[in-house]
């Protein structure tokens, strides 16, 4: 059977992967993250998933190669994981109270051709205080974090509202994945071991 490539080094990632009843190796693609002068952020989310999944399947043509890439849009404006605890609490006061976007391309590469998806979801902080912020980033979760925050972790209390897909804002959107590996040949009901069966 041909092998599954996740190009992704996050631990959430292969979470989303493995909860989809799915054997993989993971391969972290190398790639330049800059923005493109000009950019918008949709094309640079999806123009980042295809760059990861085309740098592995470089090295493993015969394999499927899924790449994924995750925003934080604010307006128009990409907010990256933070360099310090201060860019941390500056970005987590920009976003209480306020609806912003989180963009995720997901992208599978295989036999040479490269399909991809893209899903926005909006999400609405409640009213932060500094002592809430604070706190946060005290703990560490936002440190590697786009846009400062984990919804599937501590930051999910500051949630009002999410209209989308959950995973995709976690890191990988399920439903486009998976089609994506059935247009490929290899839907993923008839690849899952018998050892889930009588799962919970």
């Amino acid at each position: 059977m041909t092998s599954l490539i996740l190009a992704s080094g996050s631990p959430r990632r292969a979470e989303l992967l493995a909860q989809m009843g799915l054997a993989f190796e993971v391969c972290p693609a190398d790639v330049d993250e800059t923005p493109v002068a000009g950019e918008t952020p949709e094309a640079y989310v999806a123009r980042l998933a295809r760059e990861k999944a085309l740098a592995v399947a470089a090295a493993r043509p015969d394999a499927r190669v899924l790449g994924a890439d995750t925003s934080v849009v604010l307006g128009q404006e990409i907010l990256g994981k933070p360099e310090g605890p201060e860019q941390a609490v500056a970005t987590l006061a920009r976003l209480s109270g306020c609806r912003h976007r989180v963009l995720t391309a997901v992208a599978l590469v295989h036999r040479g051709e490269c399909r991809s998806r893209l899903v926005a979801t909006e999400v609405v902080f409640r009213p932060l205080t500094r002592s809430e912020i604070e706190a946060y980033v005290a703990s560490g979760e936002p440190m590697d974090k786009a846009g400062s925050y984990g919804i599937q972790g501590l930051g999910g209390i500051f949630v009002k509202e999410l209209r989308g897909s959950y995973s995709a804002v976690v890191g990988l959107p399920l439903l486009e994945t998976a089609g994506l590996l059935a247009d490929a040949g290899f839907p993923v009901w008839t690849n899952w071991p018998r050892s889930l069966e009588g799962r919970p």
